[in-house]
């Protein structure tokens, strides 16, 4: 029993080793420095120690919360730093080095990771050294010169050494952090392209399918310390940029699916992956791309896992209530979706007009306020490009204007002052007042309560807002300045140089 006592106190001696991180930088003053570590895009303090006579020691073991594993950097004066890796299983790790040239100079006295991580940082800095200096000596023939080809074959033995390097480093070190983050940032090696029997390539975009296809085949996802790393946001920046996937929101959502959906729902990966992806696309200006902001909204935040818990375990219950709000508003108001039909009444106060009953190639959808001073400078440009293109090309808009109280008089003065030809509607005073009392009597024989709520239906919190519907009322596009929808309208339909009628383009956009 006692032997049993000391073997528990012995293991939990070594549980709780205090974790330690020195280093000596010669030639340098005393200083304060700092510990930063990475994650995702950013980097963030960690910690703070006192460099005298060129030695600081940092001691993490009662660090709350824990410092992660991963990449972490030495930050000196003068914005200088240099990255180690970080493994919160090695007990001790001790760095000596020169200021300024650190990766160089650097010697590992404590630390089986960041021997083998600055032996490959030497290797492949001096390897890629060698490899442009011959790249400069090639840039002096002409590609047809024999000179030229030799010199290419001894950049592609360069880097054939590398990925053997590489691929040995991994292979040798299959416990070490350094082997997986070494691994993260290897190249996927392409095979050759499937020929027919005539020895003719099948499918000309084998290669490009194959890399998007296997992309993140050399990243741990089930490893939260690969997160901590300067390379992993990159790598996931990459795949969602035009480099790999086609800027269109069908495209990103099904690859933003395919590949969150294979993350281990609990781990950090998986809340970084979906934030970064529906936060990106949420503050998108890309037309179209809060389609990725919903659907991601709808499959990772406001839906449940197996055990009817929130699969975005992170989120607290008020901010998931008011992000899955905003996805409900937003989803019937996405590229490709018919938005809820808005019925109110004209300017004769009795007349219901919707713009479902219009019939025409595109559907302009235009909600104002004769009190803002964006739609008394915007409303003009929409009538004058209506009545000099739009209209004689099938273009019809459906202007919704709030009208109750004292803008109900400044809605109609407006709309006759301005000369404002297009459909209009609004929300007046009598409906209001009306509808406050009974809904009941409108609803549904003339009317929706999607179009007595507009401003929640469509998510009006500032105007004016202009929503592009085609012949099916499909939204194409939202959030368009008028110039914008000048240009957007000449391009779908085909009118490459036409006379520009909204010339005032820049001073628009300003608002």
């Amino acid at each position: 029993m006692k032997s049993s006592i000391v073997i528990s106190l012995l293991f939990l001696s070594n549980l709780f080793y205090a974790q330690k991180v020195k280093f000596k930088i010669n030639q340098t003053k005393d200083s304060t420095v700092f510990l930063v570590r990475y994650q995702g895009s950013g980097m963030y303090y960690a910690d703070t120690a006192e460099m005298k006579n060129g030695v600081a020691e940092f001691n993490l073991s009662n660090q709350f919360p824990k410092v992660p594993s991963g990449v972490l950097a030495l930050l000196l004066p003068g914005k200088k730093y240099f990255d180690f890796i970080y493994n919160n299983n090695e007990k001790e790790i001790f760095i000596e080095t020169n200021d300024p040239d650190f990766v160089q100079q650097m010697l590992v006295k404590k630390s089986d990771e960041n021997k083998i991580f600055n032996d490959y940082v030497k290797h492949i800095t001096s390897q890629r050294s060698k490899a442009n200096e011959i790249s400069k000596q090639r840039e002096k023939f002409a590609k047809t010169d024999p000179a030229y080809k030799k010199l290419s074959e001894e950049i592609d033995l360069i880097s054939k050494g590398v990925v053997e390097y590489q691929n040995n480093l991994v292979k040798s070190n299959p416990d070490k952090l350094v082997a997986k983050i070494v691994k993260m940032s290897m190249d996927i090696q392409i095979p050759e392209s499937p020929k027919d029997a005539n020895g003719k390539v099948i499918d000309s975009l084998f290669g490009y399918k194959y890399y998007r296809d296997h992309y993140f085949d050399n990243i741990d996802l089930l490893d939260d310390r690969l997160l901590n790393t300067p390379m992993f946001h990159n790598k996931l920046d990459e795949y969602f940029s035009k480099k790999m996937l086609i800027q269109q929101p069908d495209t990103i959502v099904k690859y933003a699916y395919i590949f969150c959906d294979k993350l281990n729902q609990t781990s950090e990966i998986f809340k970084y992956c979906v934030t970064h992806v529906t936060s990106t696309y949420e503050k998108s200006n890309i037309i179209g791309m809060d389609k990725v902001f919903v659907r991601m909204g709808q499959r990772y935040y406001c839906a449940k896992n197996s055990e009817g818990k929130n699969i975005a375990y992170w989120m607290a219950e008020d901010k998931l209530e008011t992000l899955c709000d905003k996805v409900e508003v937003n989803k019937n108001l996405i590229q490709g979706v018919v938005p809820p039909n808005v019925i109110l009444r004209d300017t004769t106060d009795v007349n219901w007009k919707g713009f479902y009953d219009i019939k025409a190639d595109y559907t302009i959808v235009y909600f104002w306020d004769p009190d803002c001073g964006h739609c008394k400078t915007s409303t003009p440009k929409l009538q004058k490009l209506y009545s000099e293109k739009l209209k004689a090309r099938n273009v019809e808009v459906f202007a919704v204007a709030k009208a109750t109280g004292e803008e109900f008089g400044k809605w109609k003065k407006f709309i006759k002052e301005k000369n404002l030809t297009f459909i209009n509607v609004g929300l007046t005073e009598n409906l209001y007042k009306a509808a406050q009392q009974d809904a009941r009597q409108f609803i549904p024989k003339y009317t929706t309560i999607q179009s007595l709520n507009y401003q929640e239906t469509y998510d009006i919190f500032s105007t004016p807002r202009v929503f592009l519907l085609d012949k099916d009322k499909k939204l194409i596009a939202k959030q368009l300045s008028i110039s914008q929808l000048e240009d957007y309208l000449d391009h779908l339909q085909g009118y490459k140089g036409a006379k520009i009628i909204e010339e005032d383009k820049k001073e628009e956009e300003k608002h």
